[in-house]
């Protein structure tokens, strides 16, 4: 695990302002209620607004409406 700015990142994520959070795949993700969900892709788009319909992936939901603050 990473422990300081010299440390090689184990995944790049990145952080858009609106819309899903992309990962560099595979990932594992786990729930709130501590069951995990696993992607073999190269890149996925995870949900920020829980709006989606296949959460916690990003199916694009968001641009439905705007965003709640």
């Amino acid at each position: 695990m990473p422990n300081g700015p010299s440390d090689p990142a184990r995944r790049h994520l990145t952080m858009p302002k609106e819309g899903p959070l992309l990962a560099q795949g595979p990932v594992v993700v786990e729930l709130e209620d501590g069951t995990t969900v696993a992607s073999d892709r190269f890149c996925v788009a995870l949900c920020m607004c829980r709006r989606s319909a296949t959460f916690p992936w990003c199916d694009t939901s968001h641009r439905n409406r705007p965003r709640e603050h």
